[in-house]
């Protein structure tokens, strides 16, 4: 079940589609919802605050905290018009740097929700997510920067190739599929899913039997094809509300490098994507 959930609330109003998307989900599952916002250093690096000039720095770090208190109010506003429970977080300064801080916040929820990157208007949200996803333990939606309805369950996809994080995924997700119309298993077959002590999809289908989901199967070859793009395009075809899937890296000087795949996603998503580690 989900009993609570953490968001992170974006200063450009641009970005209050994810919000709502958030408060929906809370709806559906009449979850407690805490949005934390973060004004500390206004974006800039910690090894650049030397460069700018002090009346300069507190100048952007006064407009910063002022877009953040902004996102807060519209936070509590659109979230008086639900009766769910709610709680705001505003951080104006933290040792630990956004992404971390969010990450080890959302320890504490059963489940975080953060927008999509927006280069056009300049959110970044990549490293956030990464946190969340490699360092939270709990898992992860991501919603598109181009979201303006709400939570939609009428048909997911579970992205499956047998691994573990796909597992972690499924698994996480539940919630979500014991109350969605259709549940599909996406499988693109390449090197990596051929098992041949196994049909893919045969025992994680019956394993959701158990829990009352019924699945269809879907697999396309993967030759000729990127693995993200075939993703998309089948989610596009098939006119899924949400994606679910493992999150993958791999560890690089102690920090956690998006492996390819979740990484095409992430850039090209259309539609919200759960994703677990």
């Amino acid at each position: 079940m989900i009993k609570d959930i953490i968001l992170n609330l974006e200063r450009d109003k641009s970005g209050d589609g994810a919000r709502d998307y958030a408060i929906s989900i809370a709806e559906t599952f009449e979850a407690h919802l805490a949005g934390v916002a973060f004004a500390d250093g206004a974006g800039i690096p910690p090894y650049m605050m030397p460069d700018f000039p002090s009346d300069m720095l507190a100048s952007i770090v006064a407009e910063s905290e002022a877009a953040t208190r902004a996102a807060v109010e519209r936070f509590e506003v659109a979230a008086k018009r639900s009766a769910i429970s709610v709680e705001h977080r505003l951080v104006t300064q933290s040792d630990l740097g956004p992404p971390d801080a969010f990450s080890s916040m959302a320890r504490r929820f059963d489940l975080s929700v953060v927008m999509q990157s927006d280069e056009d208007k300049g959110v970044n949200n990549d490293v956030l997510i990464e946190a969340a996803l490699f360092n939270s333990g709990r898992p992860v939606v991501i919603v598109p920067y181009i979201q303006k309805s709400g939570l939609k369950l009428d048909r997911i996809v579970c992205c499956w190739d047998g691994s573990r994080a796909a597992a972690r995924a499924v698994n996480d997700a539940l919630p979500f599929l014991k109350r969605a119309r259709v549940v599909e298993l996406f499988i693109v077959a390449n090197e990596k899913t051929r098992d041949k002590r196994e049909i893919l999809g045969v025992e994680i289908g019956g394993h959701l039997a158990r829990h009352g989901i019924k699945v269809e199967v879907e697999s396309v070859p993967a030759s000729d094809i990127d693995v993200a793009d075939a993703i998309l395009s089948h989610v596009s075809d098939c006119s899924a509300n949400m994606i679910v899937m493992g999150g993958y890296g791999h560890s690089r000087l102690r920090e956690f490098v998006l492996g390819g795949v979740t990484r095409g996603i992430l850039s090209t998503m259309t539609v919200p994507v759960l994703m677990s580690h």
